[in-house]
Order: structure tokens, then C-alpha cells, then sequence
């Protein structure tokens, strides 16, 4: 009887540890609602799709004469970023979630113009910070632990405040590179959810790839050699919920 009795103790405590160990993450799982909010670093380039003729020395309009020597090359390099966001998750069932994550970016882009005349190589960078709103699904695996894996699919639509504008009279070597101001993009990635006491931590890596053509094509040094350019961004994010 008395070993009976000590067995169902223990068995009584080992689910009680167990119940309050699932109840880690501050109880965001048990809601069908839940927010949260995010840091994230983020790395963009362009991909760039040249015109046929890019090479071409641009004439300037006004004076008929040319503004560079021919073109070598045209290339992009990764620029770092950060961004702040916040969180808003619905569960739809035990494995999968909408998420929306609107985000404020600060990210700069480069644009590098390599000439035949070296001393006028330049790079144009494309200061923008922008507005993200993704609309996203998140797939979970089973929790083990505390800790689980998921995947991330989704949408998002991006929208510029504050980019720079060129000046009246600008002399055409010293024109911005410009790009649209809203443009949509897909992105997908992967992540884990780590579940403390009393907040769940989520990092996650993200990569983002904008749909269209990101090029304003005005009559410039910059833009005219290029046909298309398009945006990818390697995002790492920590999410707070």
C-alpha cells in the first residue's frame, strides 16, 4: 500500500514538472492570438540585368558630348541593414500560423560602375529606408522539449519614406541611382522556437527576393545601361513573443 502510494506521488510530481515545462514560452502556443516584436540584421544587393548596348559612353542631352569613357563592368555588393518590427501571429492549427511582421528598415544599396578610364569608377549608393508589411505562414514541426523547428513562406509589399531626390541642374555624373518607392517581393526561410520560462525566442534566417523591376529608367549615366534590377536580401532576425 505504502509503495503504491509513494508510486502515484511520483508519478503525480513528474507530470506536474512536465505540464509546467510545456507551459514554457509564457503561454504564447496556448493563444490563438499572440504578439511579439523583432530585431533583425539585414545584407541586400541588386541583381542586375545590363541593356545590350550597356557599354555604350553616355551622351549628355545638352551639350551632345560624352560623360565617361566605355564601360568595364557594373556590379553590386552586399550592404548591411538592421531593422525593428513588430509580431502579430494567429494559429490556424497545431502546425501552422499566419504571421503579419511589419518592419522599419534601414538599409543602404550599391550600384558599382567600373570604366575603361579607372579614375571614373564610382558607386551609387541608394540610401532608402522602408516600410515592410509580410504576410506570412508559418509550417511547425512537433515540440520536443523546449524547443522546436519551422519553416517560413510568404509575401511581403515594401514602401520607401525618405529617399533622396536629385536637385535642379544636377550635372549628369552626379545624378542619383533611383528606385521605385513600393514594390512587392516573395521570401521564404527557416528558423527555431525556444521556448524560456516566460518569453518564447525565435531566430530566424530569411532570404527575400523583390518581384519586377526595382529601376526608375530616366536618362541618366546610371540608369540607362541597366535594363532590370531586382532585390535580394538575406535577413537574420531574433522574434520576441
Amino acid at each position: 500500500m505504502i509503495k503504491n502510494r509513494l508510486f502515484i506521488t511520483i508519478m503525480l510530481l513528474g507530470c506536474s514538472n512536465l505540464l509546467r515545462a510545456q507551459a514554457w514560452g509564457g503561454g504564447a502556443d496556448q493563444n490563438d492570438l499572440s504578439f511579439g516584436f523583432s530585431f533583425s540584421y539585414v545584407q541586400s544587393s541588386f541583381k542586375i540585368i545590363k541593356q545590350p548596348n550597356w557599354q555604350t559612353p553616355f551622351v549628355d542631352p545638352g551639350t551632345g558630348a560624352n560623360v565617361s569613357t566605355p564601360l568595364n563592368a557594373i556590379n553590386s555588393k552586399n550592404m548591411p541593414g538592421f531593422a525593428v518590427g513588430f509580431l502579430t501571429r494567429y494559429r490556424l492549427t497545431d502546425h501552422l500560423e499566419a504571421r503579419i511582421t511589419p518592419s522599419l528598415v534601414f538599409s543602404d544599396r550599391s550600384v558599382t560602375y567600373n570604366y575603361v578610364d579607372a579614375s571614373q569608377d564610382v558607386d551609387k549608393a541608394v540610401q532608402t529606408t522602408t516600410v515592410d508589411f509580410p504576410l506570412q505562414l508559418k509550417l511547425k514541426s512537433d515540440r520536443l522539449g523546449n524547443a522546436r523547428a519551422y519553416l517560413i513562406g510568404g509575401l511581403k509589399y515594401s514602401g520607401a519614406i525618405g529617399s533622396k531626390k536629385d536637385q535642379p541642374n544636377t550635372a549628369p555624373t552626379e545624378r542619383l541611382l533611383r528606385n521605385v518607392r513600393g514594390y512587392p517581393s516573395y521570401e521564404a526561410g527557416f528558423g527555431f522556437d525556444i521556448y524560456f520560462e516566460y518569453f518564447k525566442l525565435s531566430p530566424e534566417i530569411k532570404l527575400t527576393n523583390s518581384i519586377g523591376n526595382m529601376l526608375v529608367a530616366d536618362n541618366t549615366p546610371f540608369a540607362t545601361p541597366i535594363s532590370k534590377l531586382s532585390l535580394h536580401t538575406f535577413t537574420f532576425s531574433l522574434f520576441f513573443e
